[in-house]
């Protein structure tokens, strides 16, 4: 069944390859990117009739809305959001340090003013948030905690606001964390753990790394193509 997808970040990383692999099984894809150009270099519009590119900023609420709905005038079946900041590693930080906190509010507030007006639906948002951040116990390896409790004290503390509003959405979601991201698409198999935000760890995947391709491969294949159910108001790490 074709669905109809909206994208927030994916001009780069890991949203770029989630939008990549959902294209390619054919299914209908909104992203909304600041630079448009990004994308229609990479998918020409004659080569990828299935993709709409709307310019506008994740924090603005006006340009979220018009991604949100399908070509039936109903609410679009999901949505993936990876924004994130680029870092300042002269501050150890990030160029926006609520980067996350303020998307996930455009997007509500965006979903909200849409319902207001008759528009129905209930997307599944998907988010690309990080290990290191859970209220359950160590997800990382230990050689990794002075990195992540240090150098990336900041975007993590957005990270965490992000999935906070999500989890206490009345919003069908998925939440996925991947370990540190590298680069380059391989053929290494992903272990998975899944947390309940409410009960805690149902099962543990402690890794250094995934790559940002494979990552969101893993997204597109587990939760666009298909849409596994144990995932949903979940939980995910992903990790090599």
């Amino acid at each position: 069944m074709t669905k109809t997808v909206a994208f927030f970040g994916a001009s780069t990383g890991v949203g770029l390859s989630a939008l990549k692999h959902s294209l390619a099984a054919g299914h209908q894809c909104i992203a909304l990117c600041r630079i448009p150009s990004k994308l229609t270099a990479i998918f020409p519009a004659e080569a990828t009739p299935n993709l709409k590119i709307v310019q506008g900023d994740a924090k603005d609420v006006s340009a979220v809305s018009q991604c949100l709905q399908d070509i039936d005038g109903k609410l679009v079946d999901q949505i993936v959001s990876t924004i994130g900041g680029r870092p300042v590693i002269s501050k150890m930080s990030i160029d926006d340090p609520e980067v996350c906190r303020k998307g996930i509010a455009a997007l509500f507030e965006a979903l909200a003013q849409l319902r207001r007006n008759g528009v129905t639906g209930q997307p599944h948002i998907i988010i690309c948030s990080t290990t290191g951040i859970s209220r359950f116990g160590r997800d990382i390896p230990i050689a990794m905690i002075p990195l992540y409790h240090v150098l990336l004290k900041v975007p993590h503390a957005d990270k965490r606001i992000l999935e906070e509003s999500l989890v206490t959405s009345d919003e069908d979601y998925t939440i996925v964390r991947a370990s540190l991201l590298t680069d380059g698409e391989t053929t290494t198999d992903i272990r998975v753990g899944i947390e309940d935000p409410k009960t805690g760890t149902e099962s543990k995947a402690i890794g250094y790394t995934i790559s940002r391709e494979d990552a969101g491969r893993w997204i597109a294949e587990n939760l666009l193509l298909k849409r596994d159910t144990k995932y949903l108001k979940k939980i995910a790490t992903i990790t090599y």
